[in-house]
Parts: structure tokens; C-alpha cells; sequence
């Protein structure tokens, strides 16, 4: 499986707000950039801050690009996988519609009774089990391995990002760094969690390129 983090920060390193609202950063070019990224993916990933603060979709948006795929035999859009430890996830939630199928990734103390729930309100849902009180994320991406997914993109937040890092998942990693400073010691970075103290996750830049006021970073991961 190859996993690439996506994301776009401002230029001091946050994702969002201490409100965790969403605030722009990044333009039209890129936006069409991460569209691209998405068409490209087997699968698009966040954790469930994302779903409780933004409500994304996580589909493909230009009509060409889900042409694209169309025509090489693959769904419209990339499946969309939710770590939710607890299942969190609204009943109401885009990420669960009809647009695409769903993983939603869970530990063994998600409550039965409210993975249920979200069975019945969800059109295409799989639902994978793995860790007890938080997801194994290593465990899980298995999982979704061996269900077809080679290539995801991880568009966040910054909990995740950082556990994926943790558990040595990672591959690529993009960045755009926008023009905007946004501040605030709560506001959420792009690998947020405990930290790391040794043993820092190496990376090799491999392209810098100036878009939207603000210049995009891509990275491998690892020597």
C-alpha cells in the first residue's frame, strides 16, 4: 500500500483555527491539485475530527476526472475510509451518502448498538474492527489492503497524521504552505498527538513548486 498525506497549513503551521473551524489557505490551483490527488486514490482517508468539523464529502468534484475513472473500470469516486475509534460518526454525515462505499475503522469498544445505527443509515458501509480502545492503524490499513485499496491519500487531521507517522505507514507527504498566519497554541498543527521525542520520521524533499501565493512541498518518507 502506498499512503500519501496531503494537506495545506498556513505558513505557521496550522491546519485551522483554535476554533477548529476551517478557514481557507490554499486557492483554486491547488484545490484542483488535491481533485486530481483524489481521482488518483483508491481511497480517501481522515479521522473523525474531520467529519465532526467539516462534514466532507471526500469525492472527486471535476465531472472529467470521474470520467477518467470511469473509463478505466474503477467507481466514479475513491472509497472513503473514517477512523473513528468510538463511532462518532453522525447517522447524517456526507462521508456515509451514496456517493461512494465507506470504511469506517473502529476499535472493539465502539458500542454495537451505535455501529448499528450507522449500518442502517449508511448506503454502502463496511465496517473494520481493529484495536481495543483506539484503532490499530496498522492492523486496519491491512485490512483495507487486502480489500483492493493500494494507493490512499490522507487529507487529515492532524491526530491521524501524526499516528500514521507513528505506526511507520506514511510514504509521500504534501504540503501547502500558505500565505496566511493564523496562530493560537490550540490550534490544530499538521501532526498534532503526543509528539515524537526520538526516532524522528526522515524525510527527502523531492519537489518544491509555487502556487496560489504560497508554495507547495512534497516529500518521501524514510531514508
Amino acid at each position: 500500500m502506498n499512503v500519501v498525506v496531503n494537506a495545506a497549513m498556513s505558513a505557521d503551521g496550522k491546519l485551522s483555527s483554535r476554533r477548529r473551524e476551517q478557514i481557507a489557505i490554499s486557492g483554486e490551483t491547488d484545490f484542483a491539485r488535491v481533485d486530481r490527488l483524489r481521482a488518483e486514490s483508491d481511497a480517501v482517508v481522515v479521522g473523525v475530527g474531520t467529519v465532526l468539523a467539516d462534514d466532507p464529502h471526500l469525492t472527486v468534484k471535476d465531472a472529467a476526472l470521474r470520467d477518467q475513472r470511469l473509463e478505466a473500470g474503477d467507481p466514479a469516486h475513491p472509497a472513503r475510509v473514517v477512523v473513528d475509534s468510538t463511532a462518532r460518526t453522525p447517522t447524517d454525515a456526507e462521508v456515509i451518502d451514496d456517493a461512494a462505499k465507506t470504511y469506517l475503522l473502529v476499535g472493539e469498544s465502539a458500542p454495537a448498538e451505535r455501529l448499528a445505527e450507522l449500518t442502517r443509515a449508511a448506503a454502502d458501509l463496511e465496517i473494520v474492527t481493529a484495536g481495543e480502545e483506539r484503532v490499530d492503524l496498522e492492523a486496519a490499513f491491512g485490512e483495507l489492503e487486502r480489500a483492493g485499496l493500494g494507493t490512499v491519500m490522507v487529507e487529515g487531521g492532524g491526530e491521524l497524521i501524526f499516528s500514521l507517522f507513528e505506526a511507520g505507514l506514511v510514504d509521500e507527504l504534501s504540503v501547502f504552505v500558505g500565505p496566511t498566519v493564523v496562530g493560537g497554541r490550540d490550534a490544530p498543527t499538521l501532526a498534532d498527538g503526543k509528539g515524537f521525542l526520538e526516532d524522528f520520521p526522515e524525510l527527502t524533499l523531492e519537489a518544491v513548486e509555487r502556487m496560489d501565493g504560497g508554495v507547495l512541498l512534497r516529500w518521501a518518507v524514510g531514508s
